[in-house]
């Protein structure tokens, strides 16, 4: 079967079930929530509606991308299980035995998933920026506060956002290729990105000797491509200068995405189905 063949059959698999619609769905109203609390608690501060509040501590033309960049910080983990079960999920319900008996050749019914990862991970990251335009920028237009969509920084921001959760969606099948058993990748992606990694980088921010080194984890390098985090903020270090370019994000989450690939590629691609 051919690269082309083996990514319609790949298409087919995703689209006729439910469970790419479900994250979607779970994504958007997740994001929403986030972005709409957000913005109604930092417009209603800014805007002296809450007497007493305490302002964000960005500049006032910040806050708005900052909202917008949840739909890369937050949302990521949804994107990254997709992908995972991308390749989980054929292991479990032993549905690779009849895709690999249709083609044999691993390295093609392998391509076919990067390919399908890259056009989900779009579309998730088109629906997670567009949740996080409507229901953050919604309350912060309630509250008149600057929506930053006229800005071409927004929409730069916007496609970045999208290229990072294409990159995590990858990243995904990478940790899918090497950690077949699904339970277990599904435990070991929300044990690290909902609690390592997120103490780790709190921890370091009182370690100078550790700050340079975990930009390099992969939310680190996720939220150097978008160019905000939630967690520079929750350090008070919103405006910090010395975090590595967007590129260098997108080339060291790219590199997760890869070495991940590879490691699975020459391990659990090549051993015998049972």
């Amino acid at each position: 079967m051919s690269l082309g063949n083996a990514t319609r059959s790949e298409f087919t698999k995703q689209f006729t079930t439910v469970g790419w619609w479900v994250i979607g769905i779970i994504l958007v109203a997740y994001l929403l929530m986030f972005a709409v609390g957000l913005g109604a608690a930092v417009g209603a501060s800014a805007s002296g509606s809450i007497p007493g509040g305490q302002p964000i501590p960005l500049p006032a033309d910040q806050v708005a991308p900052w909202i917008y960049s949840l739909a890369a910080s937050s949302g990521y983990v949804l994107p990254l299980l997709f992908g995972t079960l991308m390749v989980t999920s054929e292991f479990r319900h032993k549905l690779i035995v009849p895709t690999l008996l249709a083609n044999p050749r691993r390295g093609v019914v392998l391509s076919s998933k990067l390919i399908v990862g890259v056009v989900m991970g779009a579309i998730y990251g088109v629906v997670a920026i567009a949740s996080t335009i409507a229901g953050g920028g919604g309350m912060l237009a309630v509250f008149g506060q600057q929506t930053a969509l006229d800005s071409t920084d927004t929409w730069a921001l916007a496609g970045r956002v999208v290229l990072a959760l294409i990159l995590w969606t990858l990243v995904g099948i990478g940790v899918g290729s090497v950690i077949r058993n699904q339970v277990a990748a599904i435990v070991v992606v929300l044990a690290f990105t909902q609690f390592v990694e997120p103490v780790v980088r709190m921890a370091g921010m009182f370690v100078d000797q550790l700050q340079a080194p975990l930009q390099y984890l992969p939310g680190a390098a996720s939220d150097a491509l978008v160019g905000h985090s939630l967690l520079a903020i929750a350090g008070d270090a919103g405006a910090s200068t010395d975090t590595p370019a967007w590129w260098v994000g997108a080339l060291v989450l790219t590199g997760y995405a890869v070495l991940l690939t590879v490691i699975g590629t020459v391990t659990t691609w090549r051993r015998d189905i049972d």
